[in-house]
């Protein structure tokens, strides 16, 4: 692992993960350059930030999972790969049911240079301690359509509050939402605002 990173799990006792990028459940169909293991790296700074997140939500009864926190920039390579690739319908009905593979990076869900890559963005959401089941979003992760994006409207009310609830938790303790993306917050103070790393996790 790279010099100020940490697999989050190590210090975050008790969170889910689900590393979709490690995996075949993903937008691109399969596993992604760079994610050797199903594990969720960051910045130790993100860790801390989300060690205060967890504990917050514990108090009112809710867990984080989370799906991707920092991601190599030979993944996003893959992305910008792949979102020029002739269209084969195998994720679309799932992941962008109304926009074409070449649009993601013009409407802002593939990006050329993504603040994962600097170790201190994370997608993640909540789940309930005594159930275990996820909070409804109105979505799910890496649905690159406008119901994603916060303030969407066409969402029930409860989902309406549960993504209001995170993103609370997330503000209030230094992250920064992403417009098109409920799932996705970067932390304000980052160790590494400019540098991108490369580095696989295995």
């Amino acid at each position: 692992m790279e010099k100020g990173f940490v697999f989050l799990d190590e210090m975050l006792p008790g969170v889910r993960w689900d590393a979709k990028y490690a995996t075949w459940d993903n937008f691109t169909g399969k596993p992604v350059a760079g994610y050797l293991v199903n594990r969720v790296a960051g910045t130790y700074e993100l860790a801390a930030a989300l060690q205060k997140v967890q504990e917050q939500a514990a108090d009112l009864g809710y867990g984080l999972l989370l799906w991707d926190g920092y991601r190599p920039k030979r993944a996003v390579d893959c992305f910008l790969r792949w979102a020029a690739q002739e269209e084969d319908f195998l994720t679309k009905a799932k992941h962008y049911p109304h926009i074409e593979r070449g649009d993601m990076i013009e409407e802002g869900y593939v990006a050329e240079k993504s603040a994962h890559s600097r170790g201190s963005t994370v997608d993640l959401t909540l789940y309930g301690l005594k159930d275990f089941e996820l909070l409804d979003m109105g979505g799910s992760f890496d649905f690159m359509d406008s119901l994603s994006h916060h303030g969407a409207q066409g969402i029930s009310p409860e989902a309406t509050n549960n993504r209001l609830l995170l993103r609370s938790l997330m503000e209030k303790n230094g992250f920064t939402p992403f417009f098109a993306e409920w799932w996705h917050y970067t932390l304000q103070e980052e160790p590494y605002p400019d540098t991108y790393f490369d580095f696989p996790l295995f």
